[in-house]
């Protein structure tokens, strides 16, 4: 058997030769001077020999160990080198099934019935946050521990929401990746966490608002509104209509059927994904007939001031609001809830301004005729809605509900 000091003493010659240590290992000592361990072996009744790598890089104890690898192998029938063989393709075949290369991937996949915006921004928190921390990664190595760390990071900095979007992306990800084979991946390690596990718990905060007491003041200042028109527009069509801000600033003019009163909202943009009608009340429908002699060339009602392929921005609501005084007290969404209380005052059916909210739970079996659920009442409610903020504008007489037989 060798030992490091023969090994040390063996000196080039002009041809290589080989110094045996025992069951098969021996090292090649070449005419550079460099020395190769080799394991000699019988496999298909074919001699054959299998390289473990260079001396001093790999010592004699290593050596000794890989033979011993190598030998198991042998002894199950297996060829040492096309093991090795295989395991370089599959190596090779991982790295070019990154993370990064199959989540692009996967959006190509998913995004085709995505609204275009929530779909840009998707992709935008991929760049952003999670292929730096794991994009080059093959898919199939990634572990939960490095899904923590990534979201971590991102928690950090005071993202949590993000954090956990982030979290949901990356299965939907690895998911894409199993069921269509892609690069070895065979388990979701997303699966294995839940955001409560690793990220610190939060209070979730209501969305400002004011009181209904406050409410008049308000619109007199949004009627008052030195600001841009169409963003005064903007604020005083979300209180008639108290959708979302982000359907309310996203809407297109082809939604709109002003000579039959309504508003389609497709499922693209909803947060529910169905469809939602928001029938107009005559005051809504002078907002967007004044907005029309500004905007009504172009496909958003509200295209931002340098690009106008793109829709203004939630702070530009926020923004108005607070030049009006209104910073930390008032949100779009305040809108929702002002509108939720004084309606159930009023004693308006509570299906009713849930729907109209767009907060009724829709199976995929009934959402096709949802959205048009109870449409007759929620007009007369809309309509009782318009003409309750016009009477707090003018500090006239308020209308009375008007109760069905």
């Amino acid at each position: 058997m060798l030992t490091v000091t023969a090994i040390q003493k063996a000196k080039p010659t002009e041809k290589q030769y080989r110094l045996a240590d025992d069951r098969g290992l021996v090292l090649l000592v070449r005419p550079n001077g460099s020395k190769l361990w080799q394991l000699r072996y019988r496999h298909g009744g074919k001699e054959k020999t299998a390289s473990l790598g260079q001396y001093p890089d790999v010592s004699l104890s290593d050596a000794r160990a890989k033979r011993d690898e190598q030998r198991k192998l042998v002894a199950a029938g297996n060829d040492p080198v096309t093991v090795k063989r295989e395991q370089r393709q599959a190596k090779a075949a991982a790295s070019e099934h990154t993370f990064e290369v199959v989540a692009r991937q996967w959006f190509q996949h998913w995004s085709g019935s995505k609204n275009p915006r929530h779909a840009g921004y998707v992709l935008a928190r991929l760049e952003a946050d999670v292929f730096p921390a794991i994009g080059s990664r093959p898919v199939a190595e990634i572990l939960a521990p490095e899904l923590v760390s990534m979201v971590k990071t991102i928690e950090k900095r005071g993202a949590l929401d993000i954090a956990k979007r982030c979290l949901q992306m990356t299965g939907q990800i690895f998911r894409h990746a199993i069921a269509h084979g892609i690069g070895g991946a065979t388990r979701n390690p997303a699966a294995d966490i839940k955001p409560t596990d690793v990220l610190t718990p939060r209070t979730r905060e209501n969305y400002a608002r004011i009181d209904a007491k406050d409410f008049p003041l308000l619109l007199r200042k949004i009627e008052a509104y030195q600001g841009t028109p169409t963003t005064r527009l903007a604020v005083k069509l979300m209180a008639l209509t108290f959708v979302r801000t982000g359907e309310l600033i996203g809407a297109r003019w082809a939604e709109f059927d002003l000579e039959a009163g309504r508003w389609d909202i497709p499922a693209t943009r909803m947060k529910m994904k169905t469809p939602h009608v928001v029938p107009l009340s005559p005051q809504a429908l002078d907002v967007l007939r004044t907005l029309q002699t500004v905007t009504g060339g172009r496909e958003l009602l509200f295209p931002g001031e340098r690009d106008h392929s793109k829709s203004i921005s939630n702070n530009t609501i926020l923004g108005a609001l607070a030049r009006m005084g209104y910073k930390g007290q008032m949100t779009g969404h305040g809108f929702r809830g002002l509108a939720s209380t004084v309606l159930h005052e009023r004693g308006f059916d509570h299906a009713h301004i849930e729907l109209q909210l767009a907060h009724m739970e829709r199976n995929q079996v009934s959402a096709a005729y949802n959205h048009a659920l109870y449409l007759p009442q929620r007009a007369e409610m809309m309509q009782w809605w318009g003409e309750y903020l016009e009477g707090l504008v003018r500090g006239n007489v308020l209308p009375l509900r008007k109760l069905r037989a």
